[in-house]
């Protein structure tokens, strides 16, 4: 092969368009932008983020910050970790009520989900919405029981 028998290769190379050349081409007279309006103008082309004069979502945005954007079919559990069950005298039923007496959660109202981050020296039986598996395993390895408390998917909790 060659200098001058090098080729780019078959179909890569391709005639641009020529749009308004004449009816022949097909793509003569209005050169496929339709009739009269903004877009048939020279010119005439529309920014992506223009949202036809209402204020653009990109302008919207610091203002939308926040509560806005929250979902608000999303469950919103309070946690409590087991190393905080251990100030509850040995033998106690721990439900939210207490938590909320001891001052671990704000409201008995809240849904409690029960972590495991620390240890349990001390049996209690906990009553909670949701336990995750180490804390499950910690509260009945120190001799306490648990208990699901019922809760609906579909309730709105602020918290």
């Amino acid at each position: 092969m060659k200098l001058h028998e090098l080729q780019p290769a078959e179909g890569s190379k391709k005639r641009r368009k020529r749009k308004g050349i004449g009816i022949a081409a097909g793509q003569g007279k209005t050169g496929g932008r339709g009739t009269k309006g903004q877009r048939a103008r020279s010119g005439g082309s529309i920014p992506p983020y223009f949202e036809g004069g209402q204020l653009p979502l990109v302008r919207k945005l610091p203002f939308a910050r926040g509560v806005g954007f929250r979902d608000p079919w999303r469950v919103r559990f309070t946690p409590v970790n087991v190393d905080r069950l251990s100030r509850f005298a040995p033998g106690s039923v721990v439900t939210p009520q207490e938590l909320a007496e001891a001052g671990l959660i704000r409201d008995a109202d809240e849904w409690v989900v029960i972590l495991g981050r620390g240890e349990l020296n001390v049996p209690l039986t906990v009553k909670a919405h949701r336990f995750s598996a180490s804390a499950r395993a910690k509260i009945e390895a120190a001799g306490g029981t648990i208990e699901e408390l019922p809760w609906e998917r579909g309730g709105y909790r602020t918290r």
